[in-house]
C-alpha cells in the first residue's frame, strides 16, 4: 500500500500527463526559404495561421488558389536594393525626372487644382508634394504595375530577407478582399505588392485610405479624389506640418522617409516638388 505522499505524487504525475496529451500543440511559424523549394509547405502552414487571425476558408481559397513561388520577383527584388542603395543621387534623380515629366506635373497640378486645393486644405499637404509623388509612382497613373498581389506577397513573405514585412502585408491584402473593398483579381501591382497610383503597399492601404469621391469606398486605383488624399493622408499622420518646408534638413522632409526609406527618392521629391511649385 502506498503511502498519502506517494499517492498525491501518483495523482499529480497522471493529471499533468492527461493535461500533456489532450492540449493543443504549439503554433509554429511558416518556415521561410531563399528558393522554390519548401514554397508549397510554407503556404499551407501559411494558411493555418491566417486562419488564427480571423480569415476565413472563404478568403484564402478566392485569393490564394493560383499562388505560385515567383523566382522574378525575388530576382527583381535584389536588383532594386543595388538601385536605391548604390546610385548616387545625380543619378538616381536623372533616371526617375526629366523635362517632359515636369511639363505634365505642372499640367496635371493645374487640370486637378480644385481637388489639390481641397485635400490640401482638410490635410496641409502642399499640392506639389502630392503631384510629385504621383508622377515618380506610377507617372499620373499610366504605370501601376500588372503583377497580382497574390503571387508577389507571397514570394516575399516566403522569402527569408523581410518575411514578417511581407507577411503583414499579405494579411492586410487579405483582409481587403475579405471585407469587400476590391476583388483578390483586381488586386495587382509592383513587384511589391504595391497598389494603385501612388503604389501603396496593403498595410498601408488598410491604415491610411480614404474615400474621398464619397462613394463608400477607397479606391486607389481608380479614384484620383482617393488616390490623392490617401497620399497626404499618410504624411499628415505621420507628421507632416501643415505647409512647411520639405527640402532637406526640414521636419517634413524627415516625415517623407514614412513614404520611402530611400534617402535619394526623398530628395527626389523634394526636389520635383519645388519645380512643380
Amino acid at each position: 500500500m502506498m503511502s498519502k505522499t506517494a499517492n498525491s505524487v501518483s495523482l499529480l504525475t497522471v493529471t499533468l500527463c492527461l493535461v500533456m496529451a489532450f492540449a493543443a500543440p504549439p503554433a509554429l511559424a511558416a518556415k521561410c526559404g531563399n528558393n522554390a523549394k519548401g514554397f508549397g509547405k510554407w503556404l499551407v502552414q501559411f494558411k493555418k495561421e491566417a486562419r488564427r487571425k480571423g480569415i476565413r476558408k472563404k478568403t484564402l481559397r478566392r485569393a490564394l488558389r493560383k499562388t505560385r513561388y515567383n523566382r522574378s520577383v525575388i530576382k527583381k527584388d535584389r536588383a532594386q536594393k543595388k538601385y536605391f542603395t548604390k546610385t548616387t543621387f545625380a543619378s538616381f534623380y536623372k533616371k526617375r525626372v526629366s523635362s517632359g515629366g515636369i511639363k505634365r506635373g505642372r499640367q496635371m497640378k493645374r487640370r486637378h487644382g480644385k481637388l489639390l486645393r481641397r485635400i490640401e486644405r482638410k490635410f496641409g499637404v502642399q499640392k506639389e508634394i502630392l503631384v510629385a509623388i504621383w508622377s515618380l509612382e506610377s507617372f499620373f497613373g499610366e504605370y501601376t504595375g500588372n503583377l497580382s498581389v497574390f503571387q508577389t506577397l507571397p514570394t516575399l513573405a516566403y522569402d527569408c530577407r523581410r518575411t514578417k514585412l511581407f507577411t503583414d502585408n499579405l494579411i492586410s491584402a487579405l483582409r481587403i478582399v475579405q471585407r469587400g473593398d476590391m476583388r483578390a483579381s483586381k488586386m495587382k501591382g509592383g513587384i511589391y505588392g504595391e497598389i494603385g497610383q501612388t503604389q501603396f503597399m496593403a498595410k498601408s492601404y488598410r491604415k491610411y485610405a480614404v474615400d474621398f469621391d464619397g462613394n463608400g469606398r477607397a479606391d486607389l486605383i481608380n479614384s484620383k479624389p482617393d488616390v490623392l488624399a490617401s497620399t497626404a493622408n499618410l504624411l499628415r499622420r505621420n507628421g507632416w506640418k501643415r505647409g512647411g518646408c520639405y527640402k532637406s534638413g526640414c521636419h517634413n522632409f524627415r516625415v517623407l522617409n514614412a513614404w520611402n526609406e530611400s534617402t535619394n527618392y526623398q530628395r527626389t521629391i523634394s526636389r520635383l516638388a519645388g519645380r512643380l511649385r
